[in-house]
């Protein structure tokens, strides 16, 4: 047995790989009466009908000391909340709100709402844990409000009212941007909206105010909330995320497709290329490094290989996401620095996979963008070809050289220190990973497309 390292904390069961590779849950003794009020009370069905929540069959239990054994439905990509867009995580709450409105409806209740229970498939959110349930007791208050709060609405905040950049703190706060952090970033505007002032400036002075006292905190965690309380507190909560709103303004790279140097018969070209480069690659699964808004992306998810298209830009990742959730893509746009890639982080730096241990895939591009990371970020090209080949099978890379108008842009306000930065120094980086499979002139552009197998 191979426990992932995700899902350590729960008392109640966690997450293994068995002799075969299959991913299976493990439900603990501590977690029987949790699960068995979900199945029993009907809410298992309602959701998991809707695709709220992922899907699961009973296996045969091989230890008799647990209680059951399940084999969930397979994720193609495991993403976490500081990879999402704005509009992934705002959809990503909601889900979770809906999910804990019927889960009342069933006397039943989420006792946590961390943003990790979430994943995307097809451009729709997915509750991915099936021991976040307990009964519903009326009278107790919701004991994951807190977390709400912390994993969704205060980076949305946050997100609308300063920054959409902020939602990379939830990189460095693992367990959710603290209340009192987010209510001393938001500007005084962000008072003037009731939700948000109860919910994160009141709710923030509360907690400072009784942070060692611990008798009122016991107090407070007694107090009664009747249903109709409860589920008008869900309701609030709905409608504050809804009234968060994001509108990107154009970035240098959000309009990156508008304004290519490619002639419309040269960008067609590429586009064959790389679609005849994934038809020889033959991947189950696709990575797009450098998707932009999606359009090379959609190449391989309209032949139904899995695409995850990561991008820097978090206004193009906005926009791919907003098109495959009205599309129903078989894609998951994610936001992704190269140059600083998601590391593994959390407890034993093993809690949350770095990007290269959620690898191999089959295939990755790396379309037009070599020119950024080896010259905007001053990676040698032997690097680049060496991290490269860590991530994959095949990779499918276009070389834009120096009399490339894009590179004469990166090269305009800088000296240029890259004699190695040529097709032959390309080659000789790369031969020492890949092996060559195909490598054709992008049309009569400047550019080199080229098919390449990790050796």
């Amino acid at each position: 047995m191979n426990k992932l390292n995700a899902s350590f904390r729960d008392p109640a069961g966690f997450i293994f790989r068995d002799e075969n590779g299959t991913i299976l849950r493990q439900v603990n003794q501590a977690g029987k009466s949790d699960y068995d009020t979900l199945m029993d009370s009907g809410l298992y069905d309602v959701l998991s009908n809707k695709d709220f929540l992922i899907s699961h069959e009973e296996v045969e239990n091989k230890n008799s000391e647990v209680y059951k054994t399940i084999k969930p439905d397979l994720l193609p990509f495991i993403s976490y909340p500081y990879e999402w867009t704005f509009s992934q995580l705002k959809d990503a709450a909601l889900l979770t709100l809906y999910i804990q409105k019927a889960a009342i409806a069933k006397d039943v209740c989420l006792k946590d709402a961390s943003a990790y229970n979430v994943q995307f498939v097809n451009g729709k959110p997915v509750f991915i844990d099936t021991l976040s349930f307990e009964k519903y007791v009326e009278g107790e208050p919701w004991v994951a409000y807190k977390q709400f709060c912390q994993h969704f609405l205060a980076p949305l905040a946050l997100a609308a009212y300063k920054d959409v950049r902020c939602l990379q703190l939830l990189k460095n706060f693992i367990d959710g941007i603290p209340l009192d952090l987010a209510s001393s970033l938001l500007p005084h505007k962000s008072k003037l909206k009731l939700s948000i002032t109860t919910h994160i400036h009141w709710h923030a002075k509360s907690q400072k105010k009784h942070a060692s006292d611990t008798e009122v905190k016991a107090k407070a965690s007694k107090g009664k909330v009747s249903r109709l309380a409860m589920k008008g507190l869900i309701d609030n909560l709905i409608s504050a995320v809804k009234g968060l709103k994001w509108k990107p303004d154009n970035t240098e790279w959000g309009e990156y497709y508008t304004f290519t140097n490619y002639s419309d018969t040269n960008f067609d070209r590429k586009k064959e290329l790389v679609s005849s480069y994934i038809d020889k690659s033959s991947p189950k699964s696709l990575w797009d490094l450098g998707a932009n808004d999606g359009t090379f992306s959609s190449i391989g998810a309209s032949k139904g290989i899995h695409t995850v298209a990561f991008d820097i830009d978090p206004i193009a990742v906005e926009k791919n996401y907003r098109r495959v959730r009205k599309e129903g893509i078989p894609m998951l746009p994610l936001q992704q620095d190269l140059t600083n890639p998601t590391p593994a982080i959390g407890w034993a730096h093993t809690e949350r996979d770095s990007l290269q241990m959620r690898g191999k895939a089959d295939t990755v591009m790396a379309l037009a963008l070599i020119h950024h990371i080896a010259i905007s970020n001053n990676v040698p090209l032997e690097r680049i070809a060496e991290y490269l080949s860590k991530l994959c099978n095949h990779l499918i890379i276009e070389f834009v050289p120096k009399e490339d108008s894009q590179v004469k842009i990166l090269l305009a306000t800088r000296e240029d220190i890259f004699p190695q930065y040529h097709l032959d120094g390309f080659e000789q980086a790369f031969s020492q990973y890949f092996d060559v499979v195909e490598k054709d002139q992008v049309g009569d552009s400047h550019r080199t497309l080229y098919l390449l197998k990790t050796k």
